[in-house]
């Protein structure tokens, strides 16, 4: 009986050990760590393979982080959303260099900005600053996102979310259907609501024009063309003579009709909701009535 017992706690010691060597393994791994197999069902069911392209979404004051995949009808859709482990700073974009600021805007990170080598697990460069950061003599370097869970001006995620995050980007650059994903990074979903909250903020012209962009998703489900002119972010417009320049004033430019349209009207919307956001706020009567 002795000797079961022995030979009984021996197995079960085995056992456990086990388990957690393959957990340790996959993140052993590091850049080559599978996508966990419950996640590929997923996407398969939803229309989506791994070399799909991908976008990413990050919301400060939520703290999540969002991956949205490519499906086989073209639009995207929610395929995981992370909680961010920390991140440094407050609401509002990244200045200069030392101000501990996570940025906030478009960003497009390419293979090359995959670090496999981080000393934070693994990490990916945002690509700060972009041409809008420039345009406005913003300076900083090396923000990533990144494991580890510690923040100096990064998106800190722990090792078991980068790891899979990581994977994502990885299939998806490699997969040849996309050059660069997009990281598109908010101080909060950018809602009428949650604008009106917020009108009083020094960066409310900034969320303003960074709600341009969010709403261009919302209506197509697609990352939006990012361009830079006149110091300003402009997004699905066409150049209709000369090219855009970011400090230079923007050329003429047109969108698509049916976007212009559909992206017009959800303004109106918004409009109307913002009105009645701050109307409630400031203890006003709220009117019902359109714009």
């Amino acid at each position: 009986m002795a000797l079961r017992r022995i030979m009984s706690a021996a197995a079960i010691a085995g056992a456990l050990a086990l388990a957690g060597c393959q957990a340790n393994d996959v993140l052993s791994l590091k850049e080559n760590a599978p996508i966990p197999k419950e996640t590929l069902a997923s996407m398969r069911a939803n229309g989506m393979t791994p070399s799909s392209p991908i976008l990413m979404r990050i919301f400060k004051d939520e703290g999540v982080l969002e991956v949205w995949k490519q499906k086989d009808t073209g639009r995207y859709g929610l395929l995981k959303s992370y909680e961010i482990c920390t991140y440094s700073g407050v609401k509002g974009p990244k200045l200069r260099e030392g101000d501990r600021q996570a940025p906030e805007g478009f960003y497009a990170v390419s293979r090359q900005l995959l670090n496999p080598n981080s000393s934070f697990h693994l990490s990916f460069n945002m690509g700060y600053p972009n041409a809008f950061d420039r345009a406005h003599g913003r300076t900083g370097s090396n923000l990533m996102v990144h494991g580890a869970c510690s923040s100096r001006g990064c998106y800190s995620m722990t090792d078991e979310n980068i790891a899979e995050i990581y994977a994502f980007a990885r299939e998806a650059l490699s997969g040849g259907k996309q050059d660069a994903f997009q990281v598109q990074a908010f101080p909060f979903r950018m809602t009428p609501e949650n604008l009106a909250r917020h009108r009083g903020d020094r960066n409310f012209e900034f969320w303003q024009m960074l709600k341009e962009g969010y709403d261009h998703f919302e209506l197509t489900k697609a990352p939006p063309k990012v361009d830079v002119c006149g110091k300003r972010y402009v997004f699905n417009r066409v150049a209709e003579e000369g090219e855009f320049e970011a400090t230079s004033a923007c050329p003429p430019m047109s969108m698509p009709v049916n976007l212009e349209l559909a992206y017009q009207s959800l303004q109106s919307k918004h409009a109307l909701a913002f009105e009645q956001a701050v109307a409630k706020l400031e203890g006003r009567p709220v009117s019902a009535g359109a714009q």
